[in-house]
């Protein structure tokens, strides 16, 4: 992930929350004239800013159930960084032959009555919420060999994380009809899950050296992932499960009808 992302994304942050005084006077007030709209699409633009845009479009639905709750949905499809320009013990990435996934989450919101001063979904919420996430990737890898000479691997890898937890945001409602959905603490526990195969058939040393090369990979250029594989290993046969805390961060923009 690229530094100049993150600081992009955060940088929004900050900035629409330092200017929220100029956004609610542009918003509906919490009173019986303004109509009450109960539907919000939208689209999770931190993911596509971190990701990339052509890999990554999860798109979104939250209904209004009561004064002061709504559920929402997310669905879409995701991928994981580019894993490329990487090496490490003699063992060198050559080639994305795969990068594919899905991610489907959902969470139910509680708009804090005393705190918001507008209709529902527009104000601070807390509560629950559920996130999957699955990926498959593909590599093509050069390896040297004691002798010196250079062989070619593939390896095909399944990652699955599960997260449950809970999260705070604010939504915005803007010119109306716009909505600026920003969730921004979100801690979870997770279930994380990486099956990596080699088609070639190696000796126990060169797979060795190929899996901590793609756990290296991902702790290097999957957000978070230094965290979670700390001192965990592949096992023989290229898996990897661990539990471990998680988080979520989001920014959607929606329209509100």
């Amino acid at each position: 992930m690229k530094l100049s992302k993150i600081l992009l994304v955060n940088f929004l942050a900050i900035a629409f929350l330092a200017n929220h005084s100029v956004f609610a006077q542009q918003s509906f007030r919490s009173d019986s004239s303004a109509k009450k709209y109960k539907n919000v699409i939208r689209y999770n633009l931190s993911g596509a800013l971190l990701f990339g845009a052509d890999k990554y479009i999860v798109l979104g639905y939250e209904r209004v159930v009561n004064k002061h709750q709504s559920f929402s949905i997310n669905v879409g499809r995701a991928a994981l960084p580019k894993l490329i320009s990487f090496s490490s013990d003699s063992v060198t990435l050559t080639k994305d032959l795969k990068n594919s996934g899905f991610q489907v989450s959902a969470d139910y919101r509680f708009y804090l009555g005393k705190e918001n001063r507008y209709n529902v979904p527009h104000g601070i919420y807390i509560g629950p919420y559920y996130s999957y996430n699955g990926f498959k990737r593909d590599n093509s890898w050069d390896y040297k060999t004691s002798s010196g000479s250079t062989n070619v691997a593939k390896t095909q890898s399944d990652i699955s994380i599960q997260v449950i937890g809970a999260e705070m945001g604010y939504q915005f409602i803007l010119w109306k009809r716009m909505t600026l959905d920003m969730l921004l603490i979100g801690p979870g526990f997770g279930r994380y899950k990486i099956d990596a195969k080699i088609q070639e058939n190696l000796n126990p040393e060169q797979k060795e050296k190929l899996y901590n090369a793609f756990k290296q990979l991902l702790e290097q250029k999957v957000p978070g992932m230094n965290y979670v594989l700390a001192n965990h290993e592949f096992n023989g046969d290229g898996t990897l499960r661990t539990w471990s805390i998680g988080f979520r961060y989001i920014i959607h923009v929606g329209f509100l009808f």
